[in-house]
């Protein structure tokens, strides 16, 4: 279906862009910045982590994210794994289990509270991906974790490490260790702190305007969901999944 939208699009001369944007934020751009810069050296290894107990505690109607197309990693792995392409490259291989808790699940919102929600999708995705850079990403995508300390996303490399803010926000303070100092500080701010969600359709605008390429384009969102039906596939196969498709790193935005 991805590829069928991006066959279409080239069919009649208009571009493909695609949510979420959230990395064009302050957050992000620091990151980049960060990153570009060389402050942790070259990035060898990251983690993200994305755990809850599911939304179905909460949300008035959560029984899709328990039917095929659901699922933590379709849910939230497009915020995580987006961000992490945008700072750390392509995708080239994934290797991963993936496993379904619990059968049901029962609703808390009050205006359906107690009814039951079959689960029909896996609800723990854990693996590796691997970069084009040769870098080694640490993924555990789960609807199964009541608590957990975890990082959502740090970065390791061969001077430092950087800890990212939450994927699934424009904002947030992202920390860096260095070895200089031996100490974890926070970075300063790069970019505007006002920006929300429709910044990728600005962005695209821009591009249009400019004859450029825009960041959240139709090659990015098909990378990710490359990579995202990949945790199943591996799992299910019991291999390690190449990747057939690549993107180049959207531009800096800082």
């Amino acid at each position: 279906e991805g590829r069928q939208i991006l066959e279409a699009a080239q069919a009649k001369g208009v571009r493909v862009g695609c949510a979420p944007d959230t990395f064009l934020g302050a957050g992000g751009q620091t990151c980049r910045k960060i990153i570009d810069s060389g402050a942790i050296g070259e990035p060898i290894a990251a983690i993200a982590m994305m755990a809850s107990h599911g939304p179905e505690n909460w949300h008035p109607n959560p029984f899709f994210y328990y039917q095929p197309g659901g699922g933590p990693m379709l849910d939230m792995g497009p915020y995580y794994l987006s961000f992490l392409v945008y700072l750390m490259g392509a995708i080239t291989g994934v290797s991963a289990t993936t496993k379904r808790t619990f059968a049901e699940r029962v609703a808390g919102h009050e205006s359906i509270r107690g009814q039951v929600i079959p689960v029909d999708v896996n609800t723990h995705a854990a693996g590796t991906v691997t970069f084009a850079s040769g870098a080694i990403g640490t993924i555990i995508m789960s609807f199964d974790v009541w608590k957990h300390n975890l990082p959502r996303i740090e970065i390791y490399g061969t001077e430092g490490s950087l800890s990212v803010p939450d994927p699934n926000r424009f904002d947030g303070t992202a920390q860096v260790w260095d070895r200089k100092s031996g100490e974890w500080h926070d970075a300063p701010m790069v970019g505007r702190d006002d920006v929300q969600r429709g910044i990728g359709v600005a962005d695209m605008a821009r591009a249009i305007q400019n004859s450029e390429p825009h960041r959240l384009s139709g090659a990015l969102a098909y990378h990710v969901l490359d990579a995202m039906e990949a945790f199943e596939d591996s799992s299910r196969e019991q291999r390690h999944i190449t990747l057939t498709s690549t993107v180049e790193r959207p531009a800096a935005a800082y």
